[in-house]
């Protein structure tokens, strides 16, 4: 597929050039959301982007050279898996889902999720309207004999406070974007710490993705974000994953610029550099969803 025309954008994203970096067959993009206006908003959810369809996000996987991709409920639809689910049903074998639950679900109920593709539960406690950090324990337990994990996005303060809980968790954990921590955290806050910690112990997982949320400066070229991205592929680099975040609601919502996800890309690759990069996007991925090898 030749570079589009400088005027021509892609659904969701600025630039429109191809990254840099040749990707690895199997490459895979943990954590992105659809978005589908034919299904309710939750009540005091924050981010209500327009709709972002798999036919726009093909488009995105052509430009990028991903194949396979994680789909997250996202916080706009609280407990309602319907969106995610009928992406995940377009994008097929080469998708995984991560789902919302209130904890009322039946045992059928989840086999159906699973036998959908889904791998694990979100609970955002950032802006999320669904979840409370008092339900981390139970809802780890429940899906436990599943085999699968428990995605987490809170404030630091928050994550620091809930160590004794992250510790003895029975399913693993799944920190999306960056553990929500700030450059400036490196090394001085204590929730960077327990991430460090929870990673070198097998317990938890990283996601290398809203590097740009998480910048002072709200960019992903900001050089701050090196040192933490580089912390968490220091302390365990065979649980560390990327995401795109597309379709970037957040930068909808007008928090931040659109990023350009090309550059998304590339800034993984000098983050990983070459000997790590099949690691993050293809391996860490099999193992944590249950791709094929």
């Amino acid at each position: 597929m030749q570079a589009r025309a400088p005027h021509v954008r892609y659904p969701h994203s600025s630039g429109a050039a191809r990254p840099a970096t040749a990707l690895p067959a199997g490459a895979c993009d943990c954590h992105i959301h659809a978005y589908d206006s034919r299904y309710p908003v939750a009540a005091g959810a924050t981010l209500t982007p327009p709709d972002a369809t798999m036919r726009q996000y093909r488009e995105i996987q052509c430009r990028l050279g991903t194949q396979r991709a994680v789909l997250v409920t996202p916080s706009t639809y609280g407990a309602d898996n319907r969106p995610m689910l009928d992406a995940l049903a377009q994008l097929g074998e080469q998708a995984r889902g991560v789902a919302v639950i209130d904890g009322g679900e039946s045992d059928a109920q989840l086999q159906a999720l699973h036998d959908a593709g889904v791998r694990g539960i979100r609970l955002n406690l950032s802006l999320g309207v669904t979840s409370t950090a008092d339900q981390i324990a139970p809802l780890a337990a429940r899906i436990a004999p599943l085999g699968w994990h428990i995605q987490l996005l809170m404030a630091p303060d928050l994550l620091a406070g809930l160590a004794p809980v992250l510790s003895n968790l029975p399913a693993p954990i799944v920190f999306d974007h960056m553990a929500r921590l700030a450059p400036h955290d490196v090394g001085r806050h204590p929730a960077h710490a327990l991430v460090l910690r929870l990673l070198e112990r097998r317990r938890a997982w990283i996601k290398l993705s809203g590097g740009y949320i998480v910048s002072t400066r709200r960019v992903i070229d900001d050089p701050a974000l090196d040192g933490l991205a580089r912390s968490f592929l220091d302390a365990h680099p065979d649980h560390v994953v990327w995401g795109s975040d597309w379709p970037h609601a957040s930068a909808s919502a007008g928090m931040q610029p659109m990023p350009d996800d090309a550059r998304l890309i590339d800034r993984l690759a000098e983050w990983t550099g070459p000997d790590r990069l099949n690691q993050v996007l293809v391996h860490n991925p099999a193992a944590l969803y249950g791709f094929p090898a």
